[in-house]
């Protein structure tokens, strides 16, 4: 149940009163305030915890969005009508703030409006091959097979974004440790060599050892500035990647970097083919799949090839032309559209592709986690080295005169 706050006016009196009423939707809302003799004026879903709290703090997750795709579908192909199907799927949900998502499309539907155009009201929730998918089951009156195709789709994409992000949580996690025992060495090791050394005439410590003590002096007092200024720097840098000069650096650096380059750009290849192989399997016409494709990559610069690509392909050019020698695009991906273009299959030739594309990501996600295991601990190695020499060294030079004398 939803909570509507409404104002309504008694006809006997003519006196505004202003209330609460708990309904699923607006229209049995208002039905309720008629039920007690009141002539409402406005209605308006309440913003309370369920609502805006929930939006900001408890975002609709891949899985809960899957799941949706997938109840939908088999209760649509089982013959339910579709505002009964998705009641059935909200009493299912048990993501609040998706509970009231949902309730909301109920009500927008049962007032006349599409399916399609009411989900658009929501674009923090579905994105557009989401909705481009399900406008094109509606006018082709296959929903459910729409949906299953999308609930595919999302359990793919879902997949091997797990499998990236688990691949990068190593590194991070050694580099946090790495960055801790350096932090705890300099801080609290290295002064005790100091005082150790303060205590005797005529003893200078390694200019490595002085260097690391300088570090280690300017962080024990300013501290304080220096959390301020991470802190300052995380702020701004997360704002600064959301602008159009920081996503094609970071979007740059994602293809070129290595190792990353390399497995990026299989991601990349694997999303397009696949988004596009759903699109078209659906109905949507090529334009529409490239337009949509585009949004749907995450990176600026592939966006840039397929916005010239739909130039092209609107000018009369296949698009495995428009595509081939693009630095932005594998080669292997303009030859196979060129082969489905050929056939007529371009969508089995672009489900292969994605396929193949979705192997090598697994692949190169192996290469990468070999890669960085080595590389991570000739780093960790390097720093311990440093920081036990700047230790050890005065004290085995301590310990040397001590013996002479």
């Amino acid at each position: 149940m939803l909570t509507y706050k409404y104002t309504a006016r008694n006809p006997a009196t003519g006196q505004k009163l202003s209330a609460e009423v708990q309904a699923d939707n607006e229209q049995n809302a208002a039905k309720l305030i008629h039920d007690q003799g009141l002539a409402p004026i406005d209605i308006s879903l309440k913003e309370g915890k369920n609502t805006s709290f929930a939006k900001i703090f408890k975002k609709v997750k891949a899985k809960d969005k899957i799941l949706f795709s997938r109840q939908l579908s088999t209760l649509i192909n089982a013959g339910l009508p579709l505002v009964q199907s998705l009641r059935s799927v909200a009493n299912q949900t048990t993501n609040k703030n998706f509970k009231v998502i949902i309730n909301e499309i109920i009500a927008d539907i049962e007032g006349g409006q599409a399916f399609s155009v009411v989900l658009a009201k929501h674009p923090e929730v579905f994105n557009r091959v989401f909705i481009s998918l399900v406008a094109a089951g509606e006018a082709s009156g296959t929903l459910d097979a729409a949906l299953e195709r999308l609930a595919n789709q999302q359990e793919k994409d879902a997949e091997i974004l797990s499998k990236v992000r688990g691949a990068m949580v190593y590194p991070i996690i050694v580099l946090v440790v790495m960055g801790a025992v350096v932090l705890f060495m300099v801080v609290k090791v290295l002064p005790q060599v100091e005082v150790l050394y303060d205590g005797l005439p005529g003893t200078t410590l390694p200019w490595f050892t002085r260097a690391l003590l300088a570090v280690s002096h300017f962080i024990i007092k300013f501290w304080y500035w220096m959390v301020f200024l991470i802190v300052l720097g995380v702020i701004f840098g997360s704002r600064w990647i959301k602008t159009i000069g920081g996503r094609r650096v970071v979007d740059k650096f994602k293809m070129k970097a290595w190792p990353i380059g390399p497995l990026f750009m299989k991601l990349y290849m694997a999303r397009f083919t696949r988004t596009g192989q759903t699109l078209i399997s659906t109905g949507v016409p090529l334009i529409q799949m490239l337009e949509i494709t585009s949004d749907a990559i995450n990176n600026v610069y592939i966006e840039e090839s397929l916005k010239g690509a739909i130039e092209k392909v609107k000018g009369g050019k296949a698009l495995s032309d428009s595509l081939a020698n693009d630095k932005n695009f594998l080669e292997l991906v303009p030859n196979m559209l060129r082969i489905g273009e050929q056939s007529g299959s371009m969508e089995q030739m672009m489900a292969k592709t994605a396929d193949y594309f979705e192997r090598e990501v697994d692949n190169q996600i192996k290469t990468v986690s070999t890669i960085i295991e080595p590389v991570m601990m000739v780093m960790l190695g390097v720093f311990a080295f440093i920081i036990v020499a700047a230790v050890l060294i005065p004290i085995y030079g301590l310990a040397g005169k001590t013996i002479i004398h």
